[in-house]
């Protein structure tokens, strides 16, 4: 993700790096770091950079694709506290529907973040996705996916080969890993944005 926007946040609002590196908890050489691009900001810390800068969060992962033909994709389920989805049971849905993202294809879907499953500042946030795989491709791990367990828990993490072949491990910033599962499918995170 290109930091530009946070330059130009800076400059625009009049804001300096130390009042940013105190917002962050983190040193104005770290700052100075993520700037020149020897430091990435991680995801939870693009909401408190948005808040102190007082402008919208950019979207993420996702764009440069053609929009989704209709402009709206299906809001499918939640994401809760505790990482847990609850979705609609098949011809009950979906619930809602919500602005495709720019690199929504036609299975596009969204869920929507509930509680703090990904860290407080994504309370409310969409993700979206498309491309279930069974089994997930080597091209995801590594890489924040939505995952979809047993007994119907959808959880979005990212993923991580386990020791025990066929199986998983689930990585977060906010909850300690989730060793040896197995996923009945999972897709990768097309974009984040909140809601």
């Amino acid at each position: 993700m290109t930091v530009e926007w946070i330059r130009e946040g800076l400059k625009e609002k009049r804001k300096t790096r130390s009042g940013l590196a105190k917002a962050l908890g983190r040193s104005p050489s770290a700052v100075t770091d993520l700037l020149n691009g020897s430091r990435r900001l991680r995801a939870e810390e693009i909401a408190i950079v948005a808040e102190y800068l007082g402008v919208d969060p950019p979207r993420l992962v996702g764009g440069g694709r053609p929009r989704h033909p209709t402009g709206r994709v299906p809001l499918v389920g939640y994401v809760g506290a505790g990482a847990i989805a609850h979705f609609y049971a098949d011809a009950q849905g979906p619930f809602d529907d919500v602005e495709a993202p720019d690199a929504a294809s036609a299975s596009t879907v969204a869920v929507q973040i509930r509680g703090h499953s990904l860290g407080a500042l994504f309370d409310n946030w969409l993700v979206f996705y498309d491309d279930m795989r069974d089994p997930p491709g080597d091209d995801m791990i590594g890489r924040m996916c939505v995952c979809g367990l047993a007994g119907g828990r959808v959880l979005v993490k990212a993923l991580k080969r386990s020791q025990v072949p066929g199986m998983w491990t689930l990585l977060s910033n906010t909850e300690p890993p989730i060793y040896d599962v197995v996923l009945d499918w999972a897709a990768l995170v097309r974009e984040m944005r909140p809601r």
